[in-house]
């Protein structure tokens, strides 16, 4: 597979942003907010996670843990893993979440996945920012689908991590879609595996979390 060009410095910020403000609020999360709003700010960046990051703000940090597994684990119409949009809870399912745990093996990287599927978008964000861009790029085009699914359902529950996901749609090719039945278009058949990177991003504000192989 053709990868696409690697992502700007701007791109980066914002995918390695979301990454950080899409996860489990705990201790480390709230602790680089303030990192993540003026790493943003630097580039320009900051209006889409505006709302997010006044919500992580808004409530003590057990009500924010509650307020996230409730909206994002225990709810379908906000699952943060792309699989599940495409594949649901089939037997494809794992055979697609194991091709993406080869694409993090032909990147050469050790990714941690911290007891979480590959899939989690969290992880995929991770990825294209600081591990191996075009590869990570070309996962996030892959689930094109999944992530305009997703920006649909957290716009229709007036969630504040809608404008987020916009942010990360806004850096890949093409229009978002206006309908689900548009973004289901999206939904291609993912490729068993993506070729391997000769390069690797060598400097940025935000690092990879962990060396244990996945």
């Amino acid at each position: 597979m053709k990868l696409p060009p690697p992502p700007t410095q701007r791109d980066r910020v914002i995918y390695a942003a979301a990454a950080v403000v899409l996860s489990y609020p705990d201790d480390v999360v709230l602790e680089r907010v303030p990192l993540v709003e003026a790493a943003l700010a630097e580039v320009g960046a900051l209006d889409g996670f505006a709302s997010t990051i006044a919500h992580l703000r808004s409530m003590p940090q057990l009500e924010l843990q509650s307020w996230h597994v409730q909206e994002f684990d225990l709810s379908r119409r906000h699952a943060l893993h792309l699989t599940f949009w495409t594949a649901g809870d089939t037997r494809r399912r794992g055979e697609v979440l194991a091709s993406i745990k080869q694409t993090y093996r032909d990147s050469g990287l050790l990714v941690d996945l911290d007891g979480e599927l590959p899939d989690y978008l969290p992880m995929v964000l991770e990825f294209a920012a600081n591990g191996a861009p075009g590869l990570g790029v070309a996962l996030l085009n892959t689930y094109r689908g999944s992530l305009e699914l997703l920006r649909m359902g957290l716009e229709k529950d007036s969630l504040p991590h809608a404008g987020v996901i916009a942010a990360i749609c806004e850096t890949l090719p093409g229009e978002s879609p206006q309908t689900k039945d548009e973004a289901r278009k999206l939904m291609g058949p993912p490729p068993t595996e993506f070729v391997g990177l000769d390069t690797f991003l060598n400097t940025t504000p935000f690092q990879m979390s962990g060396q244990q192989g996945g």
